[in-house]
């Protein structure tokens, strides 16, 4: 039988291209497409072989042995945060993360508790002697969801717990996740019924675990892995989280399989390498490992910075990855003025999501990556962060593709850009005058967990832009029930109703206030911190960079950016003018005991104290008005000495600075009182 030519040209071209990303890939280590790609080029070329047998040369690469590539919820409030975990994106992050917690505990080696990162939900679990009370999403971490009666229907929960050690109350901390067998026949099943498949084993688990109806719910194969425990009563836990957990099995609780205990980062990195070599043979899936200090007493010591605990990581397994091609990059406009790059793809499915773009972060990446319109480019979805451009195929860029250049003028407003010194963010000028600016500015403004002003949406903001009726916060304020009534989709009942939610909105605290600003990299624990910390709007927009800097997770990134806002008349005369416009909040009563007998002396605190943690001793400071700052320079006014002061017990005694120990520095808060 004769071959058709081309036929035989296409074979050609496969092996061709395979024999080529084989050198990349074992001689060169530097490969141009990803192993998906790959894949889909040897098997089209295995079938044609196959239906071509005569073709089959010793030289194909298909006779080569190849690696194989590896209705509404009620809310519930969690007394203790479930926090998320920091991510270590390779194995230099592991041995950093290592470095760290070693150095803060002074030891050379730490035990580690390891487990897999299971892809699925986090859920609270809540047991009252023994018994199964509630059931709760992790939500924002400090709110999730009542799903109470959604979680009663996963066979692996316990509805009354097992054994003798059970306290009157437990909070068990895991992930619902939904079996790589169940989650295939669920699909299975949909598509017999005509109805709408899930994506991936997380969105089934998460879309399952929400269903209103838990008659829902109890037919979907969901399972679930406990590897925590939250609020306790009447119990004494082991020394140890392995024994915890260890503990939580003996009551009926599932963990995991492959949970175990190493030591130092190398033995980390080889359980890391041995369960991802057993990733896919795992009857769920993971998306990397989980390393947490073992010892529960090195546990508190570590602490926690605001949204993670110092004393765990998750070690990511490599992102999921495709080729597309890019059609185009736009360039947008943020809160805070920043220009941003977009990649336009190709729509690809990558790890059961399709990605229509993805970031491009600035034009230091662009010329990086040196992408261009038309390349051939592989795009990473790393743990449901946004995509990202990986690399591009030179190979097949096409002849006279043209490189990206950079705005000159904001693409919104026409205003001048600016490329700030030593940042690689390019930055539009026009502030408040820049329309994309002052809707994003509004919409965070607006937001739930800011001044929560409901009815006031992205769409009906994004009308009182675009007609020139807003252009601040406050003059949301002075908008009047004939205005709104005018606009798209709303009438005199809708617009009353809004005018009443701002009304109300003008009572909240401070934190939301300072939050509701849109100060760079101020989120919602910062802007706790600071109302923690400083009591007063006046204390927060006065304060220096030295005093912002001693307040904990307040870096000196942040510091500048708190004090560089409030330098800003135009930013001032906004917090005037909401002031002015009826925004109030009640004094916290913290601040209602808060004196000024140590206002303006300097304190650094060293060592370890008995009597209180170095917070307390701090925030007992700070109540009286006094600065405390981590480092000790000539401004430092007293330093208070611990048990095991190092370097900042020296440096005070060469520069003559006062030294208290904790017996002079407890004298010293009982004078105060």
């Amino acid at each position: 039988m004769k071959i058709p030519e081309k036929i035989v040209k296409r074979i050609e071209s496969l092996r061709e291209q395979l024999n080529y990303h084989n050198i990349l890939y074992y001689v060169y280590d530097t490969p141009e497409i990803t192993d998906s790609e790959y894949d889909r080029l040897l098997r089209e070329l295995q079938e044609l072989e196959k239906e071509y047998p005569q073709t089959i040369t010793p030289d194909s690469p298909t006779q080569r042995v190849g690696s194989s590539p590896l209705k509404s919820f009620g809310e519930v409030s969690h007394k203790i945060p479930m926090l998320s975990l920091a991510n270590a994106m390779n194995e230099e992050e592991l041995r950093d993360f290592d470095r760290k917690v070693r150095e803060n505990l002074d030891t050379d080696l730490v035990n580690y508790a390891a487990e897999p990162k299971m892809d699925g939900l986090a859920v609270s679990l809540v047991y009252e002697k023994g018994v199964l009370v509630r059931g709760a999403t992790r939500g924002d971490g400090s709110t999730g969801e009542d799903i109470t009666q959604n979680v009663r229907t996963i066979k692996s929960v316990p509805l009354h717990l097992i054994g003798k050690r059970i306290p009157d109350l437990l909070e068990v901390r895991g992930e619902v996740f939904m079996p790589i067998k169940g989650f295939q026949e669920l699909n299975d099943r949909a598509l017999k019924e005509g109805s709408k498949t899930f994506a991936n084993p997380r969105n089934a688990a998460a879309g399952s675990l929400r269903q209103l109806d838990p008659a829902v719910t109890a037919t979907r194969p969901l399972d679930m892995i406990c590897y925590g425990i939250g609020e306790t009563a009447n119990v004494h836990l082991p020394a140890l989280y392995s024994e915890v957990i260890d503990w939580l099995a003996s009551l009926g609780l599932r963990v995991s399989p492959e949970r175990t205990v190493v030591v130092g980062a190398e033995q980390c990195l080889e359980y890391y390498k041995d369960l991802s070599a057993r990733r896919a043979r795992l009857p769920y899936e993971i998306d990397g490992i989980v390393f947490k200090v073992n010892d529960l007493a090195q546990q508190e010591k570590l602490g926690f910075v605001s949204r993670a605990p110092r004393w765990a990581i998750a070690h990511k397994f490599p992102a999921q990855e495709e080729m597309t091609i890019l059609r185009s990059v736009d360039f947008q406009v943020g809160r805070t003025g920043a220009i941003t790059p977009v990649a336009r793809l190709e729509p690809v499915s990558v790890g059961g999501v399709v990605v229509s773009n993805a970031t491009l972060h600035n034009m230091d990446e662009i010329r990086r990556l040196d992408v261009r319109p038309g390349d051939t480019v592989i795009v990473r979805r790393a743990g449901d962060v946004i995509p990202q451009i990986v690399s591009v195929v030179l190979s097949r860029r096409s002849k006279g593709a043209r490189q990206v250049k950079a705005p000159t003028k904001c693409p919104v407003c026409h205003s001048e850009l600016i490329k700030p010194e030593g940042q690689t963010v390019i930055r539009c000028t026009g502030g408040l005058f820049c329309s994309a600016q002052r809707k994003e500015l509004l919409k965070h403004f607006a937001s739930r967990k800011a001044m929560d002003i409901d009815g006031l949406g992205d769409k009906l903001i994004d009308q009182l832009i675009d007609k020139d009726m807003v252009h601040s916060p406050a003059e949301l304020y002075r908008l009047e029930k004939d205005q709104l009534a005018s606009l798209d989709r709303m009438a005199e009942k809708s617009a009353s109703r809004l005018i009443a939610a701002l009304e109300t909105s003008k009572k909240t605290n401070l934190e939301r206030f300072i939050y509701a600003l849109g100060i760079r990299e101020v989120g919602e624990a910062t802007a706790r911190a600071l109302v923690q910390h400083l009591s007063t709007l006046d204390a927060i927009m006065d304060a220096d960079e030295e005093v912002l800097t001693g307040i904990p997770d307040v870096g000196p990134v942040v510091a500048a950016n708190i004090t560089g806002f409030f330098r800003q008349k135009h930013n001032r005369d906004v917090v005037r003018e909401l002031l002015a416009m009826g925004v109030f909040w009640e004094q916290d009563r913290s601040a209602e005991s808060h004196s000024d007998q140590l206002s303006g002396q300097s304190f650094v605190i060293t060592g370890t104290l008995s009597a209180m943690s170095r917070t307390e001793a701090r925030d007992a400071l700070l109540l009286h008005g006094a600065k405390v700052t981590g480092s000790v320079s000539s401004k430092t006014d007293y330093l208070v000495a611990g048990e095991k002061s190092g370097s900042k017990l020296s440096k005070a005694e060469q520069l003559g600075i006062r030294i208290l120990d904790e017996s002079a520095f407890l004298q010293l808060l009982d004078s105060l009182k």
